[in-house]
């Protein structure tokens, strides 16, 4: 009954009235006409005034506020915080506050359904790389076990394609277990100061006859500071410049080149990987560093690897508090530049090789 404003204000009015009147009746000499006019008086400015500030500073405010909870439902944020910067009452800090905490939750709410599908997608992505190599060693033993192992060709060749199979899924769940150690914080990092481009120099070593296999040629560039020591993990940092580069490698061209550039900033070291190879679409940029993502899944296959490896170097790369980044053209080759934080100079970190090991371009 009392919902609507007027009959609150009516009750509210002649309430005022009636108090207004009986204190007036006390006075001796007021007649009965002056007492009508004073109730009459009161009732009419009360409600008036009771209207104007029930309509204006409460109703009002309530049916804005009801407005933009409607408009919260359907996700437009942008109307209801609009809305709600109209509202210049005792409420408008209770309703700015209440917008700010239901825009919190939708957030959350959005992050919760993101995280849901990449958990779906992750455990779809999961069993599809653990089935095929699981299915595939169970194909060669079975047809071993169905006979074909009386043949000694046979037998070999399938016993080391099962082996193969075996070692590739191996390698996978290694990958897996790391990459979840790094995610909950188990591995720690060991932090030293590493000579940059000597490590590169023993990746190059380690690299070289997979290079060799395609022709490709592993090249420090000549403008590359002569010396640039970061504050890393060398292990884990060795790992970064693996991967980065046997990825280079196994999707550079044939007779094409691996180039690294490193150069000494004021604070940091600029390391850049680039490849001559086939590169990447821009619309799969930016999920490149997702686990188990291929550009082009039929092709990735063929060149192997777990589909976790540039999900490690991002890892790495957050431990280190350094910076990631990544451009390509189609046909053209992929760039990776790392951003990672200058060490002090200590030369009981440099290794020494032999420059016959090593493409450097001079």
């Amino acid at each position: 009954m009392l919902s609507s404003p007027r009959i609150l204000a009516l009750v509210l009015a002649f309430c005022i009235a009636m108090v207004t009147t009986l204190f007036v009746s006390l006075v001796e000499g007021v007649g009965r006409v002056a007492l009508l006019v004073c109730f009459s008086l009161a009732f009419a400015s009360s409600f008036l005034l009771v209207t104007i500030a029930l309509e204006f500073l409460i109703f009002r405010e309530i049916n804005l506020l009801h407005e933009s909870f409607n408009k919260l439902k359907k996700k437009d944020f942008k109307f209801a915080k609009k809305r709600l910067s109209t509202i210049s009452s005792p409420l408008s800090q209770f309703n700015k506050e209440l917008f700010k905490y239901a825009e919190k939750k939708q957030k959350e709410i959005d992050q919760l359904v993101q995280i849901e599908a990449f958990r779906r997608e992750f455990l779809a992505d999961v069993s599809h790389e653990l089935k095929t190599p699981i299915f595939a060693a169970q194909g060669f033993i079975h047809t071993l076990l169905d006979g074909a192992v009386e043949d000694p060709n046979v037998r070999y060749k399938f016993l080391e394609r099962a082996a193969k199979t075996l070692d590739g899924l191996d390698h996978l769940v290694q990958d897996l277990i790391t990459l979840s150690k790094m995610e909950s914080g188990f591995i720690k990092m060991e932090f030293s100061s590493i000579d940059a481009i000597a490590l590169l120099e023993e990746v190059f070593v380690q690299l070289e006859e997979k290079a060799e296999t395609k022709n490709i040629s592993l090249l420090l560039d000549k403008r590359s500071s002569t010396e640039c020591y970061i504050q890393a993990d060398r292990q884990r940092y060795r790992q970064v410049l693996i991967n980065l580069i046997e990825n280079a490698i196994k999707y550079g061209k044939i007779n094409g080149s691996v180039r690294v550039m490193i150069i000494q900033q004021l604070e940091e070291c600029e390391i850049t990987i680039k490849d001559d190879g086939l590169g990447i679409p821009k619309k799969h940029l930016t999920r490149i560093f997702e686990r188990f993502y291929r550009v082009e899944k039929s092709r990735s296959k063929e060149r192997g690897g777990s589909g976790l490896g540039l999900a490690i170097v991002k890892q790495i790369i957050d431990a280190h508090d350094a910076q990631i980044d990544v451009q390509s053209k189609v046909d053209k080759g992929t760039t990776f530049t790392i951003l990672i934080k200058r060490g002090e100079k200590n030369t009981s970190n440099k290794v020494h090789l032999a420059s016959k090991d090593v493409s450097l371009d001079s």
